[in-house]
């Protein structure tokens, strides 16, 4: 059965625009280079064993029933925009909207506020000094943003191969790190580790669960591409899978190797990693200072490799919602007739990119904190898009029931809920964290020093927080309303699409 999915003429006509260029390992690389977010190891392992404990927990009651949740979903339904068309068939184009403006804005957050910063940190660390603050870190982080919005401009037949290289490498550089990590184990030993350092506590679950929520998410976002597949009814469900197994060993040997080597109270949000990589390192000898430098590279190199799976997944979902009528209409709905790219919202990108990361170089404190206050930010947005995407693909079980599903989970529509009920709940309690940190840690009764823990106060975190929020949450409604003109010109389905959108037509 076709998909009842109603689309404005100028959706349509923007779709011809499409070259379907990615097969499946294309879209396994692409997914990997995406979501395995190696930037955030650090991060995450600074709450010490326990780390290990929930990514392993999470993995089993989180990542798998939601894997399996858009593996079915994304076999499903096919057409370029991903979660976007999902929540529009499921709740109409208002609630699709505010869905996709989260998860795209997210991505250029991300890469401004927190990526480039890292990327130049660990480059003037271990290759070069950048003093903080001077011409050079402007350019650097600069130069960083617009690479990855170039990579998402040129056509996909030519722009995936930057980050299939940067997965291919990012999985190269994790396993080389595990190695020389056991490696070093047996010459110098580990730290002492014992059952009791694996414990899981409430104040670690409080503080790591959005962390791993974030590394978790996004395997379903390849189909922001589904358009450019060649067969993604039957390759989304087998990248879904590879992916999510691929990402979990990413995850959890790690850090686990990390721990091995690094005392919990050395590791930061920028230092963890490469502190344990210098560490073992000292099994090259005179050769660890190039090997270190060769890695910090390396890791440079998957860092924008990163952000451009992110700009060319994220973009061209967000490019279909303005050609939808859901973004400032016309304007941004545009797909480069040659190229297949949606240039304009590529540049929207990195203008917002560029405009964050100069708001992230205001604000005071250390490196390490500044890290962490855009981290929790850009976790908020991408979480919160999860609120309406997840009840999104359970609805589309039982509201279209007769489309064929080359994967389909073997659980009853009730059971399909259950999985849903399952990740929306982590997602719920994520998305609160991130926003509000330490307010279930005080209602608990634990001990949260606001400042200690964030490098801020926490004033200017909410201000910066909700700022942000309130920001994109205008900037949806003023695009929503000025895009009127592409909903009012209507489609060549418009009985369809009165009968599946209840809302926002």
């Amino acid at each position: 059965m076709d998909q009842p999915v109603g689309k404005t003429r100028l959706a349509e006509e923007q779709s011809q625009h499409l070259q379907k260029s990615l097969g499946r390992f294309d879209i396994l690389l692409l997914v990997v280079a995406a979501v395995i977010s190696v930037e955030i190891l650090g991060q995450v392992s600074g709450f010490g064993g326990e780390t290990f404990t929930w990514t392993l927990i999470l993995a089993v009651t989180f990542m798998i029933p939601y894997g399996l949740i858009f593996a079915e979903t994304g076999g499903a339904f096919t057409e370029e925009g991903g979660v976007y068309v999902w929540t529009k068939m499921a709740f109409g184009r208002v609630v699709a909207a505010i869905t996709s403006l989260f998860t795209w804005v997210t991505q250029p957050v991300w890469v401004g506020g927190a990526m480039a910063f890292v990327a130049v940190e660990t480059w003037s660390e271990y290759v070069g000094h950048i003093e903080a603050g001077s011409f050079g870190d402007y350019l650097f982080k600069l130069a960083f943003i617009w690479i990855t919005v170039t990579s998402a401009i040129i056509s996909l037949k030519h722009g995936k191969w930057l980050p299939s290289l940067g997965a291919i490498l990012k999985v190269l550089f994790l396993t080389f790190f595990i190695i020389v990590t056991l490696v070093y184990g047996l010459q110098h030993g580990f730290n002492g580790l014992d059952l009791g350092f694996f414990s899981p506590t409430l104040a670690g679950f409080l503080g790591v669960t959005p962390l791993l929520l974030f590394s978790f998410l996004g395997f379903e976002s390849g189909n922001s591409a589904a358009g450019e597949m060649k067969n993604p009814a039957k390759d989304v469900p087998i990248s879904v899978a590879r992916s999510s197994v691929i990402a979990a060993a990413s995850y959890l040997l790690p850090i686990l190797a990390i721990l091995l080597v690094v005392p919990v109270d050395e590791i930061t949000g920028i230092g963890g990693l490469f502190g344990a990589i210098a560490t073992v390192y000292t099994v090259f000898g005179g050769a660890a200072e190039v090997m270190l430098a060769i890695s910090a590279m390396v890791f440079c190199f998957v860092l924008v490799s990163q952000g451009a799976a992110w700009m060319i997944i994220s973009d061209r979902m967000q490019a279909m919602a303005a050609a939808d009528g859901s973004f400032f209409g016309g304007f941004f709905g545009k797909f480069h007739p040659k190229l297949g790219t949606p240039i304009r919202v590529n540049t929207l990108s990195g203008v917002v990119a560029t405009l964050f990361m100069l708001a992230a170089m205001q604000l005071t404190g250390t490196s390490s904190a500044l890290f962490g206050v855009v981290l929790s930010i850009s976790i908020s947005t991408f979480l919160l898009s999860y609120l309406f995407a997840i009840p999104a693909a359970v609805r589309l079980r039982t509201k279209y029931p007769h489309t064929d599903r080359p994967f389909k989970v073997p659980v009853s529509d009730t059971g399909f809920k259950v999985l849903g009920a399952i990740c929306f709940g982590w997602i719920l309690i994520g998305s609160w964290v991130a926003i509000f940190p330490g307010t279930l840690d005080v209602l608990f009764g634990l001990d949260y020093n606001f400042e200690e823990i964030w490098g801020v106060s926490q004033f200017t975190f909410e201000a910066f927080a909700l700022g942000t929020l309130g920001c994109i949450l205008a900037l949806g409604v003023v695009g929503y309303i000025r895009a009127k003109k592409v909903r009012d010109a209507g489609s060549t389905h418009e009985v369809l699409e009165s009968e599946a959108f209840t809302s926002g037509v």
